[in-house]
């Protein structure tokens, strides 16, 4: 049987030991990033077209949802709270929390990676929010605002994609392929998140090798040994690998079947208990690590109108449920869409190996296969990305999972 931790050690290992544990609110929120970005994972692969390669940021849709709910009543602000773990917090003490979240996060923009993330609220013509919201909104919580022309949806279209493209600073070109077809507000999040590693691969040792993914393909795999937190589950037959980016201030974790497999086995066991044994059991060994660079420059596109739904958000889409009589003043505001665009982008580059490491009994996490990742936030803790590698782009080869 599962070991069921209580709440305090989950977060505590969710934390981790490189972690400064932020004030009681912001910890509340950032284990809630955890929770949203599992629930709302494991939703999208569930569903009846699973995408390929998903990359989602919790913490970013969180931020967003929470400063939406600013303007939210009765049912439907519970239920956005709700859906953050933040259903026993007053609606100041949700925005001073998200507050130093986003400001904790953006501060390292450039120190330690590059991070570009904006979310806005996009209404009809009209629809236009009141003022003390937009001021809440646009200056603690970094929500924008923006109109749009409901009559004209190529001009809605290309007037979304820019501002994506603006937000990012070019590395998102679009955050949506065509409008909902549903009148309503949109919610929309962007991010471009860029890292380095804290120690660099060998670029000189790049070389050509197969990815066993939903299709077969030649990709370039990068390639270092040193000293990582790993654990193996033998039983479970996952490896998980933490390995730090430049800084210390966030790290990837990467998940990966020990056999060639396709992901929903591993998915199935994807739960917030679980993945607090693993990180939990995480010691320092000798690794030799093998990723396709490929991997790391990965986009998705979502809308998770749906999948929100379904995890309990089920009021605001509704015209006459709605309640966001404190965004505009009066009701009759709904949304149509949460669309959300992320991509990651990470290579070889790192930051020199100032000593050699002493290798002893080197393991192998060898990724030619599809695996789960994360980024966590060491400071807040928070889950910045989730995603999977289900295919890498190269040179078809013949065989597919």
């Amino acid at each position: 049987a599962m070991l069921l931790l209580p709440a305090t050690v989950l977060w505590g290992v969710l934390l981790s030991a490189h972690c400064k544990p932020p004030g009681d609110h912001a910890a509340t929120l950032a284990e809630g990033s955890w929770a949203l970005g599992l629930r709302l994972y494991r939703a999208l692969r569930n569903g009846t077209q699973p995408p390929e390669n998903p990359l989602l940021s919790p913490l970013l849709l969180a931020a967003s949802l929470g400063a939406l709910s600013q303007g939210a009543g009765g049912a439907t602000a519970q239920q956005i709270r709700g859906l953050l773990g933040a259903g026993a917090m007053t609606p100041d003490a949700l925005a001073g929390a998200l507050a130093g979240l986003l400001d904790e996060l953006h501060a390292r923009h450039n120190a330690s990676y590059a991070l570009h993330a904006a979310g806005a609220l996009f209404t009809s013509k009209g629809q236009s929010p009141r003022q003390a919201f937009l001021k809440e909104a646009e200056t603690r919580l970094r929500l924008q605002h923006a109109t749009l022309s409901p009559g004209d949806k190529q001009g809605s279209l290309r007037a979304l994609n820019a501002w994506a493209e603006r937000a990012t600073q070019g590395a998102v070109l679009e955050v949506a392929k065509e409008m909902p077809a549903s009148p309503g507000a949109l919610l929309v999040n962007a991010l471009h998140f860029k890292g380095l590693w804290d120690r660099e691969f060998d670029v000189e040792g790049i070389d050509f090798r197969r990815f066993l993914g939903s299709k077969y393909t030649k990709v370039a795999m990068m390639h270092r040994a040193g000293i990582y937190r790993h654990y193996e589950d033998l039983e479970k037959m996952v490896q998980i690998l933490e390995m730090p980016l430049a800084g210390g201030s966030a790290s990837m974790v990467l998940l990966l079947p020990l056999h060639v497999e396709p992901l929903s086995r591993l998915e199935g066991l994807l739960t917030q208990e679980q993945l607090t044994v693993w990180l939990g059991r995480l010691a320092n060994r000798s690794i030799g690590v093998s990723l396709p660079r490929a991997i790391f420059k990965i986009q998705s596109l979502s809308d998770f109108q749906k999948q929100l739904a379904a995890l309990g958000m089920a009021d605001a889409w509704d015209g006459a449920r709605a309640d966001f009589a404190g965004v505009t003043g009066q009701k009759g505001l709904r949304l149509a869409a949460v669309l959300h665009a992320a991509a990651l982008e990470l290579g070889p580059e790192g930051a020199p190996v100032q000593q050699e490491e002493e290798l002893q009994n080197t393991r192998l996490f060898y990724a030619d296969h599809p695996f789960v990742l994360l980024v966590r936030d060491n400071q807040t803790g928070a889950l910045l990305l989730m995603g999977a590698l289900d295919n890498a782009q190269g040179s078809a080869l013949h065989d597919e999972l």
